[in-house]
């Protein structure tokens, strides 16, 4: 079979995608850079049920060699200054042991063209200030840092 890499937009209603996000959250999370911890099933399953009735979420898979070699979880959003719909990009991650052979550049075009087709005014990301990797990808994407700069802050909120 040929390297070609193909980028779908995930079903929500079809199992073999939600399994092919969670096997690759899973992948994800265990890596360096996406905490070092796999994923628990609880979670997973959480994470279906949510991601399910989340009407904002769209997600891609990319195939390459026709199997499922990364993730991009993203959920749609809305800017007041631009009264327009944007997408954010919350998960991405390709296969450790395919990097650099495409796939996520091929991820950021699928990501772009759907952003396009919907009339989105902008994608949006936040990295890692250590994840030199994937900064790369993303300045060879045409993202850059946010002008004036922003932080991404957060404030956990525990249950009583």
């Amino acid at each position: 079979m040929e390297d070609k890499i193909e980028v779908i937009v995930g079903d929500k209603g079809n199992p073999e995608h939600m399994k092919a996000m969670l096997d690759m959250l899973d992948l994800y999370m265990q890596d360096e850079m996406g905490g070092g911890r796999p994923l628990q099933p609880n979670i997973a399953f959480k994470n279906v049920e949510m991601l399910k009735a989340q009407s904002n979420y769209v997600f891609f898979l990319p195939k390459y060699k026709g199997e499922i070699v990364g993730i991009a979880n993203c959920f749609v959003n809305f800017s007041t200054f631009k009264a327009k719909q944007l997408i954010n990009i919350h998960d991405f991650a390709v296969s450790p042991h395919l990097r650099r052979k495409g796939i996520g550049r091929a991820m950021m075009s699928k990501i772009f063209e759907y952003a396009r087709e919907n009339d989105f005014c902008k994608v949006t990301l936040e990295v890692r200030n250590d994840n030199h990797g994937a900064q790369k990808l993303y300045r060879e994407a045409g993202f850059q840092e946010c002008e004036p700069p922003m932080h991404f802050w957060e404030r956990a909120i525990h249950a009583r």
